[in-house]
């Protein structure tokens, strides 16, 4: 292999990787920071004293479902840049299929990426990864700020 055919080999799929890790980051960063308006406007409701305990539950019902929503828009965008712009899958299915099995890090195996793209697989890896611990340290805290103020009147 020349030189230059590995360079090119090697940081497009870099570069391409960048960029993704980029965008899922930002997503990411503003779908938390949606979440956490939702949850300020309800403070007054959700968090506030003796709320009742389908409030609190409510509130971490949707904080669930909107990490997944977030999640699934960054699956998808991995997809779409797999079959659509990398054109490296047989169809939309494929990709979502292997995004997703990537992006949670379960690695089947059975949809492979070609070689010069597998780069793009591994850093989406790595990126789902931070993206869920994130996620998680993130739900972790609203709930630990529910059973704390729920358990500051019982101080009182």
């Amino acid at each position: 292999m020349q030189p230059e055919t590995l360079t090119h080999d090697f940081f497009v799929p870099l570069v391409v990787s960048c960029l993704m890790v980029a965008m899922t980051v930002i997503i990411h960063f503003f779908g938390l920071a949606i979440l956490i308006r939702l949850l300020g406007n309800k403070k007054d409701k959700s968090f506030k004293r003796g709320t009742h305990i389908l409030g609190r539950m409510f509130t971490i019902m949707s904080v669930v479902f909107g990490l997944f929503a977030v999640h699934t828009i960054e699956i998808w965008s991995y997809a779409v840049l797999y079959h659509f712009v990398l054109d490296t899958m047989p169809d939309f299915e494929t990709a979502l299929y292997y995004s997703t099995v990537t992006f949670v890090s379960l690695g089947y195996g059975d949809v492979v990426m070609p070689k010069q793209w597998r780069l793009v697989g591994a850093i989406e890896a790595a990126n789902g990864v931070i993206l869920l611990g994130w996620s998680a340290a993130f739900l972790v805290t609203v709930i630990t700020r529910l059973q704390a103020l729920e358990h500051e009147w019982l101080d009182r």
